[in-house]
């Protein structure tokens, strides 16, 4: 059955029973009992790989098959997480914040990323943090980013970066006041067959200007056109963001409006409440979230973000001492 919380068909979910969810509990308190290091350092996220191996099989299990393929969806919700709800503390409202001590939270998010293959953060967002924070921030609430409440639009997460993660981790802590906050996905699965192939010609051409979020700050580096769709021609890749994506041709222009119609057309939209996790598979999948308002009094939308990758070694000239931040 579908749950309450998603509309348009299934979401991909896996539910944990009570036992599960408490051996994910032990699992994650371990990691932030008696530790002397912080989220971000190498010797926590080797503590969470081993914990990883500790999880539950049906979890494990569930999470390796996404990583294999991720479905025509593109996203897994898992439900039933630990998040330590009776002991958060206020949601923060400060601009870029991140989790550096180790919480429950932060370490279901490493132990299920190290599931996937490896944490990574890009130094220029969020100071390079492995969980962040993605909270609305007081005077921010028309900003196209985690900090925003209004409308957030469809992309994938660093899109213009060489090294984009593959996968992208959302948990929610705490839900919005009104529960009309949603993450919106839409696969590039159920898209393509909306667009004739004319449109999926042109979004295979180098023909449109990838530039960094609004999150990263003021960039103004000259880059090269290149596609929004490439690989398989069966299962492409897709690397676009709806507000940092400039087509060069009227042509570009033109299928990059059908593709933004499809997305609109093939939409799901998922209400995540605290203890679910969504997957997004990043290389196939955009995401947004619809609006929402914000009291500013503590009791905030809270969700937990890490991206992953499922083959570190390939940014490796991006990692000072092959750590897991991406400097440049």
């Amino acid at each position: 059955m579908p749950h309450p919380a998603t509309t348009g068909s299934v979401t991909a979910e896996l539910e944990l029973t009570p036992s599960d969810t408490a051996e994910v509990d032990h699992l994650a308190r371990d990691l932030c009992s008696g530790h002397r290091h912080e989220v971000d350092a190498p010797e926590w996220i080797a503590r969470a790989r081993d914990a990883w191996d500790e999880l539950p099989l049906a979890l494990r299990r569930g999470v390796r098959r996404f990583r294999r393929h991720s479905g025509p969806e593109g996203v897994l919700v898992l439900r039933g997480l630990p998040v330590d709800g009776t002991a958060l503390p206020a949601t923060p409202s400060a601009p870029d914040s991140v989790q550096r001590e180790p919480t429950v939270a932060a370490a279901v998010l490493a132990m299920v990323a190290c599931g996937l293959g490896d944490p990574i953060a890009y130094l220029a967002e969020k100071s390079g943090a492995l969980v962040q924070d993605v909270v609305p921030v007081p005077g921010k609430e028309n900003f196209s980013g985690n900090a925003g409440s209004a409308l957030l639009t469809f992309h994938n997460e660093n899109a213009f970066h060489p090294h984009e993660p593959d996968h992208v981790l959302l948990l929610c802590l705490r839900a919005d006041h009104d529960r009309t906050a949603g993450l919106r996905t839409a696969c590039l699965r159920e898209v393509l067959p909306l667009l004739p192939d004319a449109t999926r010609e042109v979004l295979s051409a180098p023909e449109f200007v990838l530039r960094p979020p609004p999150s990263f700050g003021t960039d103004n580096t000259a880059r090269a056109p290149q596609p929004v769709l490439f690989g398989s021609a069966d299962d492409p890749d897709i690397r676009m963001a709806q507000i940092a994506t400039t087509p060069v041709t009227p042509r570009a222009e033109a299928a990059l409006a059908e593709l933004a119609h499809a997305f609109d057309t093939a939409a799901r939209t998922t209400r995540l409440t605290p203890g679910d996790m969504a997957i997004v598979d990043n290389r196939v999948t955009v995401h947004g979230r619809t609006p929402f308002r914000p009291r500013y009094d503590g009791a905030d939308r809270w969700v937990q973000r890490t991206f992953a990758v499922t083959d570190l070694r390939r940014s490796r000239d991006h990692r000072p001492d092959d750590g897991y931040v991406l400097a440049r």
